[in-house]
């Protein structure tokens, strides 16, 4: 499975590319505009992206707006519903506002800084991965 791991905090994309390394090969990127290059040359060439993971705060845009482009790619490419990325936002907001700006934008879960390998676990087997 490949993965794509958005986050501008070195520490925190390192650690979820070691906790993610055993369910697939991990790119980690620091900011939306290189993880929206990454996704989008990965989709033309027929190789997509199973699982994002998207930090909330990036230094160039917000990641709910990373994510609605993310969708926006897919859409332009066809993908069908079953073929889009799964997206987890991973993030220290908790705060409901953003929440729900996550799942409007069509995130498939969320997971609250700091995490473990066990909640990524189990987010990982509620979406299907």
């Amino acid at each position: 499975m490949k993965i794509l791991v958005v986050d501008d905090e070195l520490v925190s994309r390192k650690k979820m590319e070691t906790i993610l390394d055993k369910s697939g090969k991990c790119t980690g990127v620091a900011t939306g505009t290189q993880a929206l290059a990454l996704f989008a040359k990965a989709l033309k060439k027929g190789k997509g992206f199973k699982l994002v993971t998207l930090d909330i705060s990036l230094p160039d845009m917000e990641g709910t707006e990373v994510l609605s482009k993310l969708r926006d790619i897919e859409q332009n490419e066809n993908v069908r519903e079953d073929g889009k990325a799964k997206v987890l936002m991973v993030t220290s907001h908790a705060d409901q506002e953003t929440v729900l700006r996550s799942i409007v934008a069509g995130c498939d879960g969320y997971i609250i800084k700091p995490f473990s390998k066990t909640t990524m676990d189990e987010k990982l087997r509620k979406i299907g991965l």
